[in-house]
């Protein structure tokens, strides 16, 4: 299987796709994080704040099953958030999050921001080296995540 077939789209943050991608998220930090993950605790993930115009949740899908997420949040009038990008284990090394990442990203220049900005944790070293790789430069703390290590901005 490629990622040359997979579909990214935006969907509801609340549908069942969406929440499936957001469990099985949340029970792959849990399992990483030295201390676990509560997805309660600290950075909140609210449907609401991932629907148009507040903010786009995308779901992308090989052979029409869900296979990983991610979300932009407005922040500011000039800045977005990119929070819970996700691939399942099945569906990695395909270069899913890179799509993801694309379509976020356009969504970004599309709603007229001028830079989006990030965290991650310093257990998901695969996530920091992407964010490097497409050109995020790593920043001051931003927010008060109580997970995050590491904060990334993109100029768009």
């Amino acid at each position: 299987m490629t990622a040359g077939g997979a579909t990214i789209a935006f969907e509801p943050a609340g549908g069942d796709d969406a929440r499936w991608c957001l469990e099985q998220y949340y029970a792959e930090l849990a399992s990483r994080f030295d201390d676990g993950f509560d997805p309660l605790t600290g950075n909140n993930f609210d449907p609401a704040e991932m629907t148009p115009p507040k903010g786009w949740f995308a779901i992308a899908r090989l052979a029409g099953r869900a296979a990983g997420c991610g979300a932009l949040k407005r922040i500011d009038g000039g800045r977005g958030e990119i929070k819970r990008v996700w691939i399942d284990k099945s569906a990695r090394g395909l270069g899913l999050a890179g799509k993801i990442m694309d379509r976020l990203e356009a969504q970004a220049r599309a709603a007229g921001f001028s830079s989006v900005v990030l965290d991650t944790n310093k257990t998901l070293v695969e996530a920091r080296a992407m964010y490097l790789k497409r050109g995020y430069g790593e920043i001051g703390r931003y927010n008060d995540n109580p997970y995050a290590d590491h904060w990334f901005e993109l100029r768009l």
